[in-house]
């Protein structure tokens, strides 16, 4: 059982704490949540079953969580990340950790070079298809990996893929974007599906980020990962094969090439009786991913932060870092720095920063 409580339980991100409990109650409790709005906190309490408390320290009065859940807004993350710091409670932060790099260096000097238990809910990582991906690549078959295209999400979070797609750390970028606007019938945001046909502007940002022999493509258009209309895509080269979306291409051998898919397999479907959930992705005959949340009926994202979850309680009794402060300090700097060369037109150049010390 993995007990945690939520500072921010009214806000957008947290209900998927909430609702990932509530599927698979043997694996996971919410024990109490910071909501500061009376009223809100009295139908959290109602719609959820779980105690709401106004501020942290009623509820570090009340509950002993094994870790904390800080789901605020993102002016208010470094804050709380501090307080907690200070009280040696281990924290899951949702992303960005800070807004600035001022912030971002303050959070390492005072958390991270003290010890403090940290880690980030950067979940894009996570995703089925995104580990049937990192485990094809691990396996060697796309050879020298030297290219990758996201177009999945914006900023931080899709830095998180092209680091990771590409094996790269803390090493130093070369950095050249622009933006260009087009129009585009309003899709579905948070609130839900569109009421009415409305035509508004929507930014696609184009970066180029040259590593050490590597390069990372970024194309992302504002709210595409919600559009009906525009596409997600991913594309990954070594010099023994790619990764096109779902697609692999390797070579058996130099003059022999191989073509496989990432194929889902989902119970539930047809005549199938077994629930309603994804079993896992294979590529050919062999598994490249396995859901571990089973018979959970959980969609991807909440399986990605299942995943969190599940890795930070491992974290805190020892286990590895999964997504680190320092980590996602370094994605939302190169966000930063994407962000200013799309602005200003100039190459930007990177330097290496006090977290990618360690």
């Amino acid at each position: 059982m993995i007990s945690f409580s939520i500072i921010g339980g009214a806000s957008f991100r947290a209900q998927y704490y909430i609702r990932i409990a509530q599927a698979l109650p043997e694996q996971f409790r919410v024990c109490g949540m910071v909501v500061r709005d009376e009223d809100k906190g009295n139908l959290l309490e109602k719609k959820w079953n779980v105690s709401t408390y106004r501020n942290m320290a009623q509820l570090l009065e009340n509950e002993n969580p094994d870790f904390i859940v800080v789901s605020v807004s993102g002016s208010a993350v470094p804050d709380y990340l501090l307080q907690l710091g200070e009280l040696g409670i281990p924290v899951l932060a949702e992303t960005p950790p800070a807004q600035s790099i001022a912030d971002l260096v303050t959070l390492h000097e005072k958390l991270t070079c003290r010890g403090a238990k940290v880690q980030v809910a950067e979940q894009y990582h996570l995703h089925p298809i995104q580990q049937a991906r990192l485990s094809f690549i691990d396996s060697g078959r796309l050879g020298n990996v030297t290219q990758a295209t996201v177009s999945i999400s914006h900023f931080y979070h899709g830095l998180s893929l092209m680091r990771k797609m590409l094996g790269i750390g803390f090493e130093n970028a070369s950095i050249r974007g622009m933006r260009f606007e087009a129009p585009i019938v309003a899709g579905l945001d948070r609130s839900g599906p569109p009421k009415e046909e409305k035509m508004i502007l929507a930014e696609r940002d184009l970066v180029w980020l040259e590593f050490d022999g590597k390069l990372g493509i970024y194309d992302f258009t504002k709210d595409q990962h919600r559009s009906w209309i525009r596409s997600n895509h991913l594309s990954v080269r070594g010099d023994r094969g790619e990764i096109f979306d779902n697609r692999l291409t390797v070579l058996g051998d130099y003059s022999t090439p191989v073509y496989l898919d990432l194929k889902r397999i989902n119970k539930g479907e047809e005549e199938n009786q077994e629930g309603h959930y994804l079993e896992g992705i294979m590529a050919g005959e062999h598994w490249v991913y396995r859901n571990p949340f089973i018979p959970g009926r959980l969609y991807d994202d909440e399986i990605a932060i299942a995943s969190c979850l599940q890795k930070m309680k491992a974290y805190i009794a020892g286990g590895p870092s999964f997504y680190s402060l320092a980590e996602a300090s370094q994605d939302q700097y190169l966000s930063l720095m994407m962000e200013k060369a799309i602005c200003t037109g100039e190459v930007v150049k990177t330097v290496r920063q006090p977290w990618a010390e360690g």
